[in-house]
């Protein structure tokens, strides 16, 4: 009996996919290829966009020739160089030492000052006369550890403040405030209360007339330290220590008491702590412009109720001016918007009280609510500029335009009355707005992910065109074999609402073949993330492809930028991360392309995309088969608390738990590869860690990356190389090429 036929279908069955051309040496050689062939290949396209004074506009572009700087003459039309490159190029080079090329010249924070232009270049500010031909160093880089995004330093450290006008001054001494007059020298103690675990702040505010002063009295608490060990630091043999401060959800927060003190007849008010309590923050200390009364917000923890308060100057009286309370979250990182209109004592407030973010006014003297300003199924999204003398709003807002993706931005203005919402925008793409200081103009770069961008000159007033300034070429970045991705939408998990993502195959496409599917995740509340406006290999996900991946990127409920239902559906349930719309969208994207092959799905991420790859294998494994999870944030109690807390609630109770891919880290399926920074200084490397341990102990099988030295990041280029050959190995059946076989 003949049994060869039988033999080579057996075979063939087990074979991996080598016979489909994926995830080969020559992939991998062409991906590599992808990030320098795709790189500065969009001419004309402006960047820096920034309206100096006198309504003159400067930008830069990429031409065919290098990096071109202009300046447009709004009034008569006109575009001419910002300056001679040959000669800045030059003075820099003369002034470091360093060579610098004219063609490709890369300068950012343009400022018009006097007839000279000041630039930073790698981190210095330079300041360039181009008529006397002289350039001079005006300001040297911050040091990168006084950047720490968490540092935690004393309230009663701070500069002495000036009083407006000019003869006094405000400081700190002894935990207490003081006064001094600088003509005399003679200074006067102004409290006697300030003890050094209850003292007054710094930050101390003086009235419009130089009579009064607001400031915080401050009880701090206990700061939570970070501590790290970089294991291989650059510039000695043994390892160093690093210790920052480091909040954690749970943990005590300082206590703030606002306080007024009368210069002229030496009273003082303390506002009452009763009508404070449980905070997370007092914010926005800041004075009336005729001195009657200070002002600031009150955000309690769980961020559940928000409030604006007044103290009247003269009796300490206090009032609340406006009043947030949400059976969820109020979103005061992401959504705040408060404008105070000191001509007819009003405040414009943003509140996503009616189930979208819209704009109300209110009476300041009052609190009462005298109207809202924009309404319906849409989203305010940015207040560019409040003109309160023409009584106008200019704002950005998305959603409004029903046959437009709803996250597209376009341009509007509206009365403060309510009256005259007028688009000012047009066309199916985003638009990026700058909007002149006075109002007149306003630039509209515009684009989708599948239209290179244009960039028009218009009138504030009324949208009408003045001057065509750039219109992007793409011919060289097509002549790379680029193709835009797809842009698709499939309804979420209850039947109606549209979830938007794209589609990203590699450039070497069969549609006869079938493809392993990567999606890119990130989850995070606190916005949107899949880009609107053209950017060709966004976050390298073209070069992922050309291994022979079909990659993939969307927005499930519980992120931001839609109505308050969609968003509140991470309300204590970080874990869901979207997972049902996402999975949905895959399988309605799959039906109409047989090519996408779901019983091969990958997913990645970093930080909360961490949290959220990982998650994908431990809550939904009969989908997910391979997950890469970097500096993850794998349970949300080790996280920074600002973050958790926004989405998890206070106290920390149970849900946190029910989020946590450590206490379920025994239900993994599939193949998991996590990586981490050794000195990841935002989210606590022991998060991982901790997970990691609970993989051991439930006998688990996972690969795990540490690198040395490395802070919070997707792990560099090691990491990539890394995560590739992951999903090379564990969704195509490939064994990976040698390293040295290939070099990006």
């Amino acid at each position: 009996m003949k049994i060869y036929p039988l033999l080579f279908t057996l075979t063939f069955l087990i074979l991996p996919w080598t016979g489909y051309g994926q995830g080969r040496l020559e992939d991998y050689q062409r991906a590599a290829a992808v990030k320098e062939a795709y790189k500065d290949k969009v001419y004309h396209s402006p960047m820096g966009i920034q309206w100096q004074e006198g309504n003159v506009l400067t930008y830069s572009v990429r031409t065919a020739e290098g990096i071109r700087y202009l300046k447009i003459d709004p009034k008569v039309k006109e575009k001419a160089p910002l300056f001679d490159r040959h000669l800045l190029a030059k003075a820099l080079s003369d002034s470091t030492g360093r060579e610098f090329s004219a063609r490709e010249l890369k300068l950012t924070d343009i400022k018009l000052k006097k007839g000279k232009i000041q630039f930073k270049n790698q981190g210095l500010v330079w300041e360039w006369d181009e008529v006397q031909s002289r350039l001079e160093k005006i300001e040297e880089s911050e040091s990168p550890d006084s950047r720490y995004w968490g540092t935690i330093r004393p309230a009663y450290e701070g500069k002495p403040v000036p009083s407006p006008d000019g003869n006094k001054e405000a400081f700190i001494r002894d935990y207490n405030v003081y006064v001094k007059e600088l003509a005399t020298g003679k200074e006067e103690k102004l409290s006697s209360d300030g003890v050094i675990g209850d003292h007054y702040a710094a930050r101390l505010e003086w009235s419009a007339d130089s009579k009064k002063i607001a400031t915080f009295k401050f009880r701090p608490s206990e700061v939570r330290k970070l501590t790290l060990i970089a294991s291989s630091p650059p510039d000695q043999l043994q390892p160093k220590l690093i210790e920052r401060d480091y909040l954690k959800p749970g943990d005590a927060l300082p206590v703030r008491v606002p306080v007024i003190f009368n210069l002229e007849n030496g009273s003082s008010w303390k506002a009452p702590l009763n009508q404070m309590d449980h905070q997370f923050a007092l914010t926005r200390l800041n004075w009336k412009k005729d001195g009657s009364a200070v002002r600031w917000e009150y955000n309690q923890r769980g961020h559940q109720l928000y409030k604006v308060f007044e103290m009247d100057a003269e009796t300490g009286t206090l009032r609340t001016l406006i009043e947030e309370k949400s059976p969820t979250f109020i979103d005061y990182s992401g959504k705040y918007f408060r404008n105070d209109l000191e001509k007819e004592n009003q405040i414009l407030w943003a509140s996503e009280r009616d189930g979208w973010r819209h704009l109300y006014l209110f009476d300041a003297g009052t609190g009462e609510l005298l109207r809202q300003i924009t309404r319906g199924e849409w989203v305010v999204r940015e207040i560019l500029q409040v003109d309160e003398e023409a009584g106008e709003i200019y704002f950005t807002a998305s959603g409004k335009n029903k046959n437009e993706d709803p996250y597209h931005l376009h341009l509007y203005k509206i009365g403060i009355d309510g009256k005259n919402l007028v688009q000012l925008t047009e066309g199916n793409a985003n638009h990026e707005i700058s909007l002149s200081s006075d109002q007149q103009y306003f630039v509209d770069h515009y684009s989708r992910q599948d239209l290179p961008p244009a960039t028009v000159l218009k009138d504030a007033g009324n949208g009408e065109l003045i001057m065509e300034l750039e219109k992007a070429d793409i011919t060289a970045l097509l002549a790379e074999g680029w193709s835009a991705p797809e842009i698709f939408r499939a309804k979420g998990r209850d039947g109606k609402t549209d979830i938007w993502g794209l589609i990203i195959k590699p450039s070497n496409f069969d549609p006869g073949k079938t493809y392993p599917v990567i999606e890119y995740i990130y989850a995070g509340p606190h916005s949107a993330f899949v880009p609107k406006s053209f950017a060709p290999n966004y976050n390298g996900l073209n070069e992922l492809a050309e291994l022979g991946f079909v990659v993939v990127q969307m927005d499930g409920m519980g992120t931001s930028n839609r109505s308050k239902a969609f968003h509140d559906v991470a309300w204590k349930n970080l874990k869901d991360a979207g997972f049902p719309d996402r999975i949905q969208w895959m399988k309605a994207a799959a039906k109409e392309r047989p090519y996408m092959d779901l019983e091969r799905v990958g997913v990645f991420g970093t930080s909360a995309g961490g949290q959220s790859a990982a998650g994908a294998l431990l809550f939904h494994p009969e989908f997910y088969k391979v997950a890469v999870s970097s500096c993850g944030c794998h349970d949300n109690r080790m996280d920074k608390i600002w973050w958790n807390e926004q989405w998890m609630g206070y106290p920390v109770d149970v849900h946190y738990e029910e989020s946590s891919n450590v206490v379920h880290a025994k239900n993994l399926e599939g193949k998991l590869l996590l990586i981490v920074g050794e000195v990841d200084d935002n989210v606590d490397p022991s998060s991982t860690y901790q997970f990691a341990d609970q993989l051991i102990k439930n006998d688990k099988e996972f690969e795990f990356l540490m690198i040395p030295g490395m802070g919070h990041s997707s792990g560099g280029a090691y990491g990539e190389r890394k995560r590739r050959d992951f999903f090379v190995k564990h969704l195509l059946g490939l064994t990976p090429p040698a390293w040295d076989k290939w070099v990006e």
